[in-house]
C-alpha cells in the first residue's frame, strides 16, 4: 500500500535501571500507527549488538552488527551489518574512500527497489526510492533534535511511500551514522593515512 504519509514524530524512551536498561524512540504514525525503535537490544552475544524496529503497518526492521568489535559499541555500526526488512535481506554498499556526503552515502537495495542513504549532518539523514517506470520515487527525512529527555524524531515524506520504506528510513535511527557525515570522512581518511605511513616502515 502506498500513501502519503503525514508528517510525525518519535519521542526518545528509556526503561529500566542504569545498569540494565531498554532505550529507543517510539511515536505514532497516523497512516501506519504506533512505532517502537528499541536501540539496541539486550544483548545476548558480546560480539552482536541489535537494534530492531516494531509495530503498526511497519514490517518488523533489524539491523546487527557481529565481530569482536561490537563487544564496545553503544549502537550497530556500519562495519560487518547485517540489515533486515521483514524476511528480506537489504542488501548494503558504500564508497569508504568517499571524501564528501554525498560520495560517502549508503547504497542499499531492498525488494527490486534502490534507495540512497545520505547524511544531512550528525543529527539528521535522508533516504530516497529511485525512481522507476511506475513510480516517482520517495523520499524520507529524519532528523533529532531536542536534548535529553526532550528528545525527538521528525519524520517527514515527499511522495507516496510504503511501510518498508518508512521501516528502512527509521531503522537508520539505531545506527551509528557517524562514517556517513563530514567528521566520519575527516577521520576515515586520517586512519587511512596513519594506516599507509605504518605498513611504509615495515
Amino acid at each position: 500500500m502506498h500513501t502519503q504519509p503525514s508528517p510525525f514524530e518519535l519521542h526518545a524512551w528509556k526503561e529500566g535501571n542504569r545498569h540494565n536498561y531498554t532505550a529507543g524512540w517510539k511515536g505514532v504514525s497516523p497512516e501506519f500507527g504506533e512505532i517502537t525503535l528499541t536501540c539496541p537490544l539486550p544483548r545476548t552475544s558480546a560480539e552482536s549488538i541489535v537494534s530492531e524496529l516494531r509495530g503498526g503497518l511497519l514490517p518488523t526492521t533489524s539491523f546487527e552488527t557481529r565481530g569482536a568489535h561490537a563487544e564496545g559499541l553503544v549502537l550497530p555500526a556500519l562495519n560487518r551489518s547485517t540489515l533486515r526488512v521483514g524476511d528480506r535481506m537489504v542488501y548494503v554498499s558504500r564508497n569508504r574512500f568517499g571524501a564528501t556526503l554525498d560520495q560517502r552515502a549508503l547504497a542499499l537495495r531492498y525488494a527490486g527497489d534502490h534507495y540512497r542513504l545520505a547524511a544531512l549532518d550528525k543529527r539528521g539523514y535522508v533516504l530516497s526510492r529511485a525512481a522507476d517506470d511506475e513510480d516517482p520515487g520517495v523520499t524520507v527525512t529524519v532528523r533529532e533534535t531536542g536534548r535529553g529527555r526532550n528528545r525527538r524524531l521528525t519524520v517527514r515524506t515527499a511522495g507516496r511511500a510504503e511501510g518498508g520504506d518508512l521501516a528502512l528510513a527509521l531503522i537508520f535511527a539505531g545506527v551509528d551514522r557517524s562514517a556517513l557525515t563530514r567528521i566520519g570522512a575527516v577521520k576515515a581518511g586520517l586512519s587511512r593515512v596513519t594506516h599507509f605511513w605504518t605498513e611504509s616502515q615495515y
